[in-house]
């Protein structure tokens, strides 16, 4: 493998994603083809450290993840809070997950790598490659998977950021839409109207956005009812 010009290929690809759930699919593929594995796995950490299964070239992979989660205990989750990079020569064998490692073993899966993924600002989960061989992974293999996850975790961080700002963008149209149609509607200027809808997001304990969602939805609902009352 041209090592250079894999990176580039896939940093390219990476960025044309249309969005972080497609980008951590195409990432666990990547891996799989990098270092020369079976399958390949990816478990993302999200709010409350709730961990779910992001990408899987494999129902076992998924299934594998889904045993860490059971039994509380795997490679995946130790990269995730540990030292970063967990080998797993013999699943079988080993004696660091003595729940995890058999019942693997016998979905096929019988040695591993997890490495955790992971920027400066953020930890994001863990990449985990998995053979059908035992002690398939060497060094070198581990080498190459972290410097993958590596990249992988500054496209990740790049696609999360970017979803995030095209979020944010699309809620401020949103709420200027919806201004726009108070003003219309009551004779009153932009400040007025933002005022009334942050007023009605705190009384109703929802967000901007939705009350925003709202008044643009129902714009020509002759039954909506907008209660403006005068600041």
């Amino acid at each position: 493998m041209n090592t250079p010009a894999f990176f580039s290929q896939m940093a390219l690809e990476l960025h044309e994603e249309p969005d972080a759930d497609a980008t951590v699919q195409r990432i666990a593929e990547y891996a799989r083809i990098a270092v020369g594995c079976d399958d390949a796995g990816i478990m993302l950490v999200h709010a409350r450290k709730q961990i779910e299964t992001a990408a899987a070239t494999s129902a076992r992979v998924a299934a594998s993840h889904d045993l860490q989660i059971v039994h509380n205990e795997g490679p995946c989750l130790d990269a995730i809070d540990g030292d970063g990079v967990y080998v797993v020569p013999d699943t079988a064998t080993d004696s660091r997950w003595l729940k995890w490692g058999p019942a693997v073993q016998a979905l096929g899966l019988r040695s591993a790598v997890s490495v955790r993924l992971e920027t400066r600002d953020r930890r994001y989960g863990s990449l985990n490659l998995y053979s059908s061989t035992v002690e398939a992974f060497d060094e070198d293999d581990v080498a190459v998977a972290t410097i993958f996850t590596r990249h992988a975790s500054v496209a990740l961080a790049a696609k999360h950021n970017e979803d995030g700002l095209q979020i944010a963008i699309d809620a401020r149209k949103l709420i200027g839409q919806a201004q726009g149609i108070l003003m219309e509607r009551f004779d009153i200027d932009d400040d007025r109207a933002f005022r009334f809808m942050r007023r009605q997001s705190q009384d109703r304990n929802e967000k901007l956005r939705d009350i925003a969602a709202w008044i643009v939805e129902n714009r020509g609902n002759p039954g909506a009812r907008f209660s403006h009352t005068a600041d």
